[in-house]
């Protein structure tokens, strides 16, 4: 059964839910998993892609849009409306809804940062995750 860890940003954090995935998949990948990253349309696939070139000057990550990458050197994907594929080891989502894949993979990330539509939304998911019986685990990060 898929891990389901929602990280939320603290008050007053500096940063957003974009900023926190940087941190969060700089922290994974160095675990050597691969990642994919749920977003929900290509504009913020590509603020993602380059916030990921730049959030950290000595920080580099393997990754690229998925239809823009070879599937097989890239442990880092983007996606918005893409099928996941064969990935199945951690998943991040910054989108609103729950991602109709997230069962195949073994642990999803969902993050929440102060936007009001999005902590409602995060919520939604939540109850949707508890009532089917997923393991939840909540994590408060301050940037």
């Amino acid at each position: 059964m898929t891990r389901v860890d929602f990280y939320s940003l603290k008050e007053p954090s500096r940063g957003d839910r974009f900023l926190l995935a940087c941190r969060l998949v700089e922290r994974i990948h160095a675990d050597g998993h691969r990642i994919f990253i749920q977003v929900p349309d290509r504009e913020q696939a590509r603020h993602l892609d380059r916030l990921l070139w730049t959030f950290r000057q000595q920080s580099f990550l393997p990754h690229g849009l998925v239809n823009d990458s070879d599937r097989a050197f890239t442990p880092i994907l983007i996606g918005h409306d893409e099928d996941p594929g064969e990935e199945n080891q951690v998943l991040i989502n910054l989108c609103a809804e729950v991602p109709p894949f997230f069962g195949s993979f073994e642990r999803l990330c969902e993050l929440i940062d102060q936007d009001a539509q999005m902590r409602a939304a995060g919520r939604e998911r939540y109850v949707y995750y508890r009532d089917r019986g997923y393991p939840l685990h909540h994590h408060e990060i301050q940037l």
